[in-house]
């Protein structure tokens, strides 16, 4: 059960509400209504001319490349928190699988959809995932979140069976963005000058879970929010786009700067537990999604847990800690908590 106002309702009634809201968005109700918030900051224009980091895989494993495709890598870290990465190397075919499965599963009856819904006080399956608990106001996105690793973590029950191939098409993208988080932080560990297995032990083997959002299309995108302003809280995030929607969008200094999807790339950007992990040197960066008004939008969404021996902290290789270690456990249960009053937990663990 969920709290709108003074009314308590479920789940499910929830779900059937916002199906009904997305099928005619000619009138915005009260709960979905947030103008204020769109308006909060300002969107770089088209006028204006930028460029949101890009790496290149192929260039970091060039051996005469190397070494300036790092330092774009660095940099993009340090000052964004986002790039864009292409020549990534993840099998095609399991990457065109997973976005198949995906526009599959969302573009079925709301009834089988609801096979898997979010049950109460969980956060596994489908249905519409709250913005904060603080607020009343909901996102304009159906979402289906699960655990993917270690597989004795996974939930099945709330794996989608229909259609038919989802469970495979998953399983297989969950071992190929392992895969990739693997190869990308040799690379990072490279840039922060520390031993490659000093960070890439602190994602092997730790929870990975996924977010498969749409967010449709909307008559009036200037009143929406597709996803509330946020920084993510785990440790690395990479988004595959189902289609070549935009809508993401990075704030830096202040200012909102649109991300346009570039064709065949991946997303990847610093969460709040890299950005403990490397002493402030990495910054975890805001970020909304904002609806279009003619065409739906579908991303798929990984999140790579990370620790050091099941405490969250700087690595000790990067100087003096300027942020407290904590449990891991307790890490998790702080950021849920901020999360829902819309603060950054890992603020209150800065050393000032």
């Amino acid at each position: 059960m969920e709290r709108i106002g003074d009314k308590v309702i479920s789940r499910a009634e929830i779900t059937d509400a916002a199906s009904a809201t997305f099928a005619d968005s000619t009138v915005i109700p009260d709960r979905y209504a947030r103008p204020d918030e769109v308006r909060d900051g300002v969107v770089v224009g088209s006028d204006e001319s930028y460029e949101l980091p890009v790496v290149d895989m192929a260039r970091l494993l060039h051996p005469e490349l190397s070494e300036a495709e790092i330092a774009k890598l660095g940099s993009a870290c340090r000052d964004w928190g986002f790039f864009q990465l292409t020549n990534h190397g993840v099998d095609e075919t399991v990457v065109q699988d997973m976005k198949d499965n995906t526009l599959q599963f969302f573009g079925l009856p709301l009834e089988k959809k609801k096979a898997v819904a979010i049950q109460a006080n969980g956060f596994e399956g489908f249905g519409h995932h709250y913005n904060r608990a603080s607020s009343e106001k909901l996102d304009w996105a159906e979402s289906l979140i699960l655990v993917t690793q270690q597989h004795e973590q996974r939930n099945i029950q709330f794996w989608p069976a229909n259609p038919s191939t989802f469970r495979d098409a998953l399983d297989k993208y969950s071992v190929e963005m392992s895969n990739l988080t693997s190869r990308l932080t040799v690379f990072m560990a490279s840039d922060l000058g520390v031993e490659q297995e000093a960070l890439m032990g602190t994602f092997q083997g730790k929870t990975q879970s996924v977010a498969f959002h749409y967010y449709p299309p909307c008559r009036h995108p200037d009143k929406v929010i597709g996803i509330t302003p946020h920084h993510d809280g785990l440790g690395l995030t990479l988004l595959l786009h189902v289609d070549d929607t935009p809508g993401l969008q990075v704030r830096k200094n202040g200012r909102w700067y649109p991300l346009n999807p570039l064709p065949g790339a991946f997303v990847i950007n610093v969460g709040d537990i890299l950005q403990i992990l490397t002493n402030g040197t990495y910054k975890s960066a805001e970020h909304r999604v904002l609806p279009d008004v003619e065409k739906g939008r579908a991303t798929v969404v990984m999140f790579q847990n990370a620790c050091v021996a099941g405490m969250v902290k700087p690595l000790p290789e990067l100087g003096e800690a300027t942020y407290k270690a904590i449990d891991h456990v307790e890490y998790v249960k702080g950021n849920f908590s901020a999360l829902a009053e819309g603060t950054r937990f890992v603020d209150s663990l800065k050393i000032m």
